[in-house]
């Protein structure tokens, strides 16, 4: 049990504390005794300020020992260990729980987990069909069989080498799209789904201004799969959203039908009033201003 009391001889051992803590950092990095904690019989820790810069409220702890009915005080270890207002770096914490949306970039492996939550066994890649199968094992000799005979034909049929290898059920499922290992599972549809309505959702700054939602845009492109009903894709190059997987109730100001641009005016068609004569002079020149020549403007292709 450890003893509240520090021993006497190893409390008293200050100098050989302070001369093992110089010998394994420095005089310079080494300050003045703050103090001796007993950590058990005969066994203590001396604490010395430590000066350099960058270990600010860090302490020198010597421990001290000696054997029991023994005069002897030994050196039992020297360390630097932080204080009560020393600078520690934060937790570790795993890179899975450090990584953000955005941090991967070129180059860049993300890992999943075997038993990430997000995702569930799609194809399990397993050839074993069932009883009942065209490629059961029934089956499979009979076209085994059908594949000597062609072997087997004239010069002209094609050689066993080149006869098209018949397809597994892992071959068939890739062909149809349904080759992944894994899809999302209903709880990866959720997370996804909250993390797209939360940025581009109803509850946004931009949806609560904008004139219309964009299940009613003509720019909204469906999706497929059991999220289409709540989830689309803005194909409109002036919208904040513009490639982004939109809410349906999400909404902005480049709404196709938020206004409709109005035509431009048509100009009115010319006037021409044919009750009114206008005169025109025939020798300006000539009038000097005081007499004015003129004629009627309907004579003047008369004369």
């Amino acid at each position: 049990m450890r003893s509240r009391t520090p021993d006497r001889l190893c409390a008293e051992a200050v100098d050989m504390a302070h001369a093992e803590a110089v010998e394994a950092a420095g005089a310079e990095a080494v300050g003045e005794h703050l103090g001796v904690v007993a950590d058990g019989d005969r066994v203590v820790t001396h604490y010395f300020a430590c000066k350099e810069p960058a270990y600010r409220g860090w302490r020198w702890a010597v421990t001290v020992a000696r054997a029991s009915r023994a005069k002897v005080v030994t050196l039992d270890e020297t360390v630097l260990l932080p204080g009560d207002e020393a600078l520690l770096a934060p937790e570790w914490v795993p890179w899975s729980e450090r990584l953000r949306p955005g941090d991967l970039g070129p180059g860049d492996l993300l890992p999943t987990e075997a038993e990430d939550l997000r995702l569930e066994p799609g194809f399990t890649g397993e050839d074993a069909p069932p009883p009942n199968s065209p490629v059961s094992e029934e089956m499979e000799q009979l076209a085994a069989v059908e594949d000597a005979d062609v072997a087997a034909g004239p010069p002209s049929a094609l050689p066993a080498a080149g006869l098209p290898a018949r397809a597994g059920v892992a071959a068939v499922a890739d062909e149809l799209g349904l080759g992944r290992p894994r899809v999302l599972s209903r709880f990866g549809l959720h997370i996804a789904a909250d993390r797209w309505e939360e940025s581009f959702g109803a509850k946004t700054a931009m949806a609560q201004a904008a004139p219309a939602p964009c299940v009613s845009c003509g720019f909204l492109m469906p999706i497929a799969g059991s999220l289409r009903q709540a989830f689309g894709v803005c194909a409109n190059e002036f919208s904040p959203a513009d490639g982004r997987v939109v809410s349906l109730t999400y909404g902005c100001g480049a709404h196709s039908e938020a206004a409709v641009m109005p035509k431009p005016p048509r100009p009115a068609d010319p006037v021409i009033d044919e009750t009114r004569v206008d005169p025109f002079s025939l020798h300006p020149d000539r009038s000097g201003g005081s007499v004015e020549d003129t004629t009627p403007a309907e004579e003047l292709g008369h004369s």
